[in-house]
């Protein structure tokens, strides 16, 4: 039995104890620019070899563009699920320094591992431009493995840097409750500069990195990401010594979820009535669950108080008996999971880079000089950039002038944001498909082939990209903050760590979600006589066709997402009604 001096009594869950009581030479804004430099130079390496992999596969291997992209995105959805597990690794059993450390290490071999089969004789099955051989078994073993390893390190370093950032500033072994009214300001302001060092290592990504690798070869443009990692490494270790480091939890709240299913299943014979005793956790303001999911409640009600609870009111078997604090902070995660769902469809949209680097290579990049051309990788820079500079102006001057105009302080709310990015989602797609349009038919209809095949150029500008480009920029900077920041907001504070990387794990679902969607489309529309809309050779193809597939669905979506928003208002105000109810 746990000492209950440990127990938070909020939640009925165990405190997260410090590892070591921090001195003053442990922790502090001193140790944060090695955690940001581990994950900045992690992201620089990952995107810089990412953004650009469509063409390294289809070169390099002579993959088709539905295969190649099919493999990009199971690499994604790997990226994208790993950072959860991590998360769950690192609170409940490793710790958040064991993780990053671990993650560094793994990520450096992939990288490493991927930077091999550019330098390895028969790595990859290239042979000339024009006699390229199926790769062998071997060679895609070699290439995946590598995919494997930096998706594992990137699960450990972005699962916990945010927590264990935040570890640096609470110091004295208070808890998060405890020290956030005194470390608010340290704490956002370190919100802060972690995402700005996000974002400037994802453009510098985008452009030197992508920019070296068309310009000095493969060898090189994989070498750099591979420094780049060893570079994250070292920096994380430098400061190990310095690090406060938390020992991780005896009990997580996802193991509490898990007792409240069992303990629902346990007594799911138990019949509810005005008459139930339930068990409540001392200092807890519920003191019966609300009606929603009421199947749930059996988890929570004491049939005989004697066997059930021991002296001090714990519960003698936590399988079969939860709190109502547990039992109603499943329901408030159950609640959410809808909402969340409707940010997989911005994922899906984020799906087409591979496509939109085959449509850059296939026009005119060349921008204030004849000899100047913008990398087709680096296009994707233009939606960081105007994510970068909206949030200035949002922040900067939107908001300030309208409340001042208002004469009071005015935000627009998390769900605001959400569906104002969901429906600029929806536009990107239409306005993509409409250029894509306009493409095909210059290029068709004037008997205009690729640049790789002649040395000729395509009439229009690459630079028609950059606007369908940027309304993806403004829509993640809409949707995806505001789900980051809803979804802070509404869970638990036990579950912070893991609610920073419920985003991720959308996108991670959007994945194998685009790659079901292309596989349908590849299959339907290839037939006798008939080219995939997806094919390889971008003009015998419809990229249009599928980009306004996608912005359909994307339509549909913004309905979903406007029925699971009022759906989660009155869910919240039911919940609401009954710990009021509970005061009375």
């Amino acid at each position: 039995m746990e000492n209950p001096e440990d127990i938070d009594q909020e939640n009925g869950m165990i405190k997260e104890p410090l590892l070591n009581h921090p001195s003053k030479q442990q922790g502090g804004l001193r140790t944060l620019p090695f955690i940001l430099a581990n994950e900045g130079f992690e992201r620089a390496a990952y995107y810089g070899m990412e953004s650009n992999m469509i063409v390294y596969l289809m070169r390099n291997y002579g993959l088709e563009m539905a295969s190649g992209s099919n493999i990009l995105f199971m690499w994604s959805a790997a990226t994208n699920f790993t950072p959860i597990l991590g998360a769950f690794l690192a609170d409940s059993y490793v710790g958040r320094f064991s993780m990053i450390a671990f993650g560094s290490i793994f990520s450096f071999m992939g990288t490493m591992l991927l930077w091999s089969t550019t330098i390895i004789p028969g790595a990859t099955p290239y042979t000339s431009a024009t006699n390229n051989i199926s790769p062998k078994l071997a060679q895609l073993t070699l290439l995946l493995s590598s995919f494997g390893l930096m998706s594992i390190g990137t699960g450990g370093i972005r699962s916990s840097t945010l927590a264990f950032g935040a570890d640096q500033l609470v110091r004295n072994g208070d808890d998060d409750k405890n020290a956030k009214p005194s470390c608010v300001g340290v704490l956002e302001s370190f919100f802060n500069w972690y995402y700005f060092s996000i974002s400037l290592s994802v453009l510098f990504a985008l452009t030197c990195v992508v920019y070296i690798q068309d310009h000095a070869g493969w060898q090189i443009g994989f070498g750099v990401p591979a420094l780049l990692m060893f570079l994250s490494t070292v920096s994380f270790f430098l400061s190990s010594s310095s690090y406060v480091k938390v020992k991780p939890p005896k009990a997580s709240l996802l193991t509490g979820f898990a007792q409240v299913i069992v303990a629902s299943w346990r007594n799911r014979h138990c019949q509810l009535n005005v008459d139930s005793v339930y068990h409540v956790v001392k200092g807890s303001t519920l003191e019966f669950p609300s009606d929603k999911l009421r199947s749930l409640n059996k988890a929570c009600i004491v049939m005989d108080p004697i066997q059930d609870l021991t002296p001090d009111g714990m519960a003698v078997d936590p399988w079969r008996l939860c709190t109502i604090d547990q039992v109603e902070d499943l329901k408030a995660v159950i609640n959410i999971i809808p909402l969340w769902s409707t940010g997989i469809m911005l994922g899906v949209n984020a799906n087409t880079t591979s496509f939109r680097v085959i449509q850059a290579i296939s026009m005119d990049r060349h921008v204030l000089t004849p000899t100047f051309e913008i990398p087709p990788g680096s296009f994707n820079a233009f939606a960081l950039i105007s994510l970068m500079l909206w949030l200035i102006l949002y922040d900067r001057v939107i908001i300030p002038l309208a409340s001042k105009a208002m004469g009071k302080q005015v935000r627009l709310s998390a769900k605001t944001r959400m569906g104002i990015g969901l429906l600029l989602s929806f536009v990107y797609m239409l306005v993509a498909g409409v250029v894509e349009n306009v493409r095909r038919e210059m290029a068709t209809n004037g008997g205009i082939i690729l640049i790789e095949d002649t040395k000729g150029i395509q009439p229009m500008s690459a630079l028609w990209l950059v606007p369908q480009v940027c309304l993806f920029g403004l829509a993640e900077a809409f949707t995806a903050i505001g789900q980051i920041e809803f979804f802070y907001s509404e869970f638990p504070r036990s579950m912070s760590s893991i609610s920073s990387n419920l985003f991720g794990l959308g996108t991670g679902v959007a994945s194998l979600v685009a790659s079901f969607i292309l596989s349908v489309v590849d299959r339907f529309t290839t037939g006798i006589g008939k080219e995939s809309w997806v094919s390889s050779d971008i003009n015998k193809g419809h990229y249009d066709y599928y980009y306004w597939v996608l912005a359909g669905l994307s339509l549909l979506n913004y309905i979903y997402f406007v029925f699971c928003s009022r759906a989660y208002d009155q869910g919240k105000r039911a919940l609401q009604g009954t710990k009021e109810t509970s005061h009375v």
